[in-house]
């Protein structure tokens, strides 16, 4: 199984899936200058904590089935704020409070 080249397939992906489950504001940030951890963070919103853990839910099954390295998942259990880390990517799914609270987009914006 081909594994999606970096960026512009994996990109392609995401997003396309994430769309399709309805996630709001979708935020793509190219952070491979400014960190070797990474080199995208996709940021979304979902409506309800029941909304981003069933984008998690959806993306995580997606990523398997396509054979993506799945390196971890964090914030499962509470939906608030769900990271999924994807070796290429790092997709955050928040509830509409977190990511005004912790602005990423910001955090993460070169200079």
């Amino acid at each position: 199984m081909k594994k999606p080249t970096l960026n512009r397939d994996l990109q392609a992906d995401l997003i396309g899936l994430l769309e399709d489950h309805k996630a709001k504001n979708i935020t793509v940030l190219d952070v491979s200058k400014i960190t070797d951890i990474t080199d995208l963070m996709i940021i979304c919103t979902g409506n309800s904590n029941r909304h981003v853990k069933t984008l998690a839910q959806y993306l995580i099954s997606a990523a398997k089935a396509k054979g993506m390295t799945l390196y971890g998942v964090e914030g499962e259990k509470e939906g608030e704020w769900i990271l999924i880390d994807l070796v290429d990517a790092i997709v955050h799914i928040m509830i509409p409070q977190e990511r005004e609270f912790y602005k990423l987009e910001k955090l993460w914006s070169q200079p």
